[in-house]
């Protein structure tokens, strides 16, 4: 694939959309695996931090598929695809940041009670797994975003309906991209913080084990409630 060398940082508006030209145009085929993270950053000039966000952006666009520990591939768009938005709605208002939250909670809520009812025990196995990982990497803001993120999508997974999942990529990737920074500031990478989650997943983990759908319910809202809380406080003001 071409690189155009860039000199600035926080430019991952620009990256997406070298990639995002490449793909329309053809010259980044469905399958074809990106170069990894630490390729990017060294093709681009830039940190990785920068080029996961436009990794983010692209996987929120639908164009890109994340495969955790192997890797980001082109996706093959369908043509029941959902709608995507384009680039320049990633430069999101407090305001709509705060609707993503709220249509966030609303979903996630819905499926824990969901995954309560319908959960195997292969799902609860994989949750337990990512629990353990999650305590093993506390205060570690990388291990601690994706054991986090997987917790929520396997979670999704355990409902065993497709469209929730489908639902559930969609608004993570664009809320994931608004916040990234934010979120790892203050969430993965303090460990009272990072303890404090770990907790609250467990505690989502051991309502579905019980298959008390109410309660599953409930301790998710309290951890998403927290979660925006932490992020409401470091949102910047975009209303003037």
């Amino acid at each position: 694939m071409a690189f155009r060398r860039l000199t600035h940082l926080k430019i991952y508006e620009v990256i997406a959309d070298q990639i995002k030209e490449q793909i329309l145009e053809g010259k980044l085929q469905p399958g074809t695996k990106l170069p990894s993270t630490r390729e990017l950053s060294e093709s681009y000039g830039v940190g990785r931090s920068t080029v996961r966000e436009a990794l983010s952006a692209l996987k929120a666009m639908g164009l890109v598929e994340i495969r955790q520990g192997e890797g980001s591939y082109i996706r093959r768009l369908e043509a029941d695809d959902l709608p995507m938005p384009g680039l320049e709605s990633f430069l999101l208002t407090k305001e709509t940041v705060l609707e993503l939250l709220e249509a966030r909670q609303a979903l996630e809520a819905a499926n824990a009670a969901l995954a309560a009812v319908k959960r195997t025990e292969e799902d609860l196995q994989q949750l337990k797994a990512i629990l353990d990982e999650m305590e093993q990497y506390l205060g570690e803001e990388q291990q601690g975003e994706k054991y986090d993120l997987l917790f929520h999508m396997t979670l999704a997974r355990a409902t065993h309906n497709p469209i929730m999942v489908r639902l559930l990529e969609t608004i993570s990737g664009q809320v994931e991209l608004a916040i990234r920074q934010t979120r790892r500031l203050q969430l993965y990478s303090k460990t009272p913080a990072a303890t404090r989650l770990w907790l609250e997943h467990k505690q989502i983990y051991e309502a579905v084990q019980k298959q008390d759908a109410e309660l599953a319910q409930h301790q998710m809202k309290l951890h998403l409630y927290y979660v925006e809380q932490v992020l409401v406080r470091h949102l910047p003001d975009t209303s003037a």
